[in-house]
């Protein structure tokens, strides 16, 4: 059964860390207080995973993305908490996403590899069985010589998705990315959706809580021309109102 998974069964021969001689842990103070900045200046919960170790090195204080336990717990848990707290049936994506990614990674040349992170959905069950799709980013933060990952910085936040999957592979910087199809094990190239200036600007006047009304009156332009961006954006990004919007941009980098 899948929720008879273990641990273990995330750690795998292409996420190993063969090179622990390379391990430098006093170094780990400066990526723990890096992390911390990081998370106290957004709302997105932060993590650490530690691949050699095979546990989570920090993990930042959020209760509705932790699910209601605290930051030592979660670490004291470390993978457990996927197996406590992801639905049974999306924890064999879980598994397919760690295979599907690590093996890409490996096609990736090792100097380039620092550039790229994995982005993807799925459940946790929060505090009182309630059910939260979150997005889950992941990119190396610290590699050893022969370009495996020894730590993993991850940031979760509400996906902008109504369901679980949409794994996306993507190199900063660069338009293009990767989807992985989970009934042909391939990774198809995408290219991401632009925005223009002025859907750019409706974003992020809709960030700063104003109305259609006040954003088309700060744009000079008419309540129509508003709502037209907004059909635009929604278009662009595959999401059903501004909300999901201003998500999905913001996961997206796309402002």
């Amino acid at each position: 059964m899948i929720m008879d998974k273990r641990t273990e069964d995330f750690f795998i021969p292409l996420n190993e860390v063969k090179l622990a001689e390379e391990l430098d842990y006093s170094r780990t103070a400066d990526f723990i207080r890096s992390a911390e900045a990081f998370a106290r200046s957004g709302y997105q919960s932060v993590y650490i995973i530690d691949y050699f170790r095979q546990n989570f090195l920090y993990v930042s204080p959020n209760p509705m993305l932790l699910c209601g336990l605290s930051p030592e717990r979660v670490k004291e848990l470390g993978y457990r908490f996927y197996i406590e707290h992801v639905p049974a049936e999306e924890q064999s994506l879980l598994l397919d996403i760690n295979r599907a990614g690590f093996s890409f990674f490996e096609s990736i040349p090792t100097d380039e590899r620092r550039d790229w992170f994995i982005q993807y959905d799925f459940h946790i069950i929060g505090e009182g069985g309630t059910p939260i799709l979150i997005n889950h980013k992941l990119t190396p933060l610290a590699l050893t010589s022969d370009g495996r990952v020894w730590l993993a910085l991850c940031v979760v936040s509400v996906s902008s998705h109504t369901s679980a999957g949409h794994i996306e592979l993507h190199r900063t910087g660069s338009p293009d990315f990767f989807v992985y199809n989970r009934v042909t094990r391939r990774w198809d190239k995408r290219t991401m959706p632009s925005l223009t200036e002025g859907e750019k600007s409706v974003i992020t006047l809709s960030i700063q809580g104003f109305t259609m009304a006040e954003i088309a009156d700060k744009m000079c332009l008419s309540a129509d021309t508003v709502k037209k961006y907004r059909r635009q954006i929604f278009d662009k990004l595959g999401v059903r109102n501004i909300s999901e919007a201003i998500i999905a941009a913001t996961n997206n980098k796309l402002i």
